[in-house]
């Protein structure tokens, strides 16, 4: 009996252990991190450095420690038909566990090459989890890196498996009927994360008709970030693309794009700015698919103002 207790008492603690290094999401000091700060932080125990890009680009050099991560194990086609979903929890706590994280890592992603938005999908996957405020983006890529003179290495890591616990949170994803109830809501801001020339409806992607939803403001997610050095551009710059589309302080910001990826990196970037703010993950995938649903191109939706 006396074992039994212990035995429960053992689990009861590492639930409370779990659970108070879970939930919340991450701030402007911790969703993004520099090539020094990594630098100076790779010997701590609880750190985890995960690549994303492709498989032979991490076989040929990689920041040294740095682990892989298959970019369709935090996306997926899932049940509905869409092209991109998060997978199941429980599959997410498989991959993430394999890759050596646990409730009190410091998780890092850095692009080997130009991947932001793959990167932060994985930030987005692991904030949906509530690992959110542990998570960051390495600001620059791989080759920031190299240039500054950092280690690199062909060897993989011999990785221990993490103990996770996740807490998934409920103000991460959308849903379809949340950005329909909000399209012209007070408060609540929809952003179409693509290219201008696809928001507009000037061009579109093969196998989805132009245009974006109705009363969505556009924010492209690349003009965020320095074309030369991949970094994240000064925050002023920033806000101004947000309230160039319509963004007010205190607005709940809804981000999209064509399948949920693009728009990950709005996510982040909206985050960062500190935007209570959601995915909606169906995106223009979703949307597309209902012809009742209200769509538009920009120049009426510029009118409607």
């Amino acid at each position: 009996m006396i074992i039994r207790k212990v035995g429960a008492l053992a689990l009861l603690l590492a639930g409370a252990a779990a659970a108070a290094t879970c939930g919340g999401h991450g701030t402007r000091k911790s969703l993004i991190v520099s090539t020094k700060w990594l630098a100076d932080h790779m010997k701590d125990a609880k750190l985890v450095v995960l690549a994303m890009g492709e498989k032979a680009d991490y076989d040929t050099e990689h920041i040294a420690g740095s682990r892989f991560i298959e970019y369709p194990s935090v996306g997926v086609k899932g049940a509905s038909g869409l092209t991109l979903e998060l997978p199941p929890m429980d599959k997410l706590v498989e991959v993430f566990s394999k890759l050596g994280v646990s409730n009190d890592s410091r998780v890092v992603v850095y692009r080997l090459k130009d991947t932001l938005t793959a990167a932060a999908r994985i930030i987005m996957t692991l904030d949906a989890m509530g690992l959110g405020k542990n998570a960051a983006l390495l600001d620059g890529n791989l080759a920031t890196w190299k240039e500054e003179g950092r280690a690199t290495s062909k060897d993989a890591p011999v990785v221990k498996p993490g103990k996770l616990t996740p807490c998934p949170q409920s103000d991460v994803i959308t849903d379809l009927n949340f950005v329909k109830a909000n399209l012209h809501q007070p408060g609540v801001r929809i952003l179409d994360a693509r290219d201008p020339k696809i928001y507009s409806g000037e061009t579109a992607r093969a196998g989805m008709p132009a245009g974006h939803i109705q009363g969505a403001g556009n924010v492209y997610w690349d003009l965020l970030v320095d074309a030369k050095t991949g970094k994240l551009k000064p925050v002023a710059e920033m806000q101004a693309k947000f309230r160039a589309a319509g963004v007010k302080p205190g607005d709940r910001v809804v981000t999209y794009c064509f399948i949920g990826q693009q728009a990950s990196a709005l996510y982040l970037f909206s985050r960062y700015l500190g935007y209570d703010t959601r995915l909606y993950d169906g995106s223009w995938d979703e949307w597309s698919k209902h012809p009742e649903l209200p769509t538009e191109p920009a120049a009426s939706a510029a009118e409607k103002k």
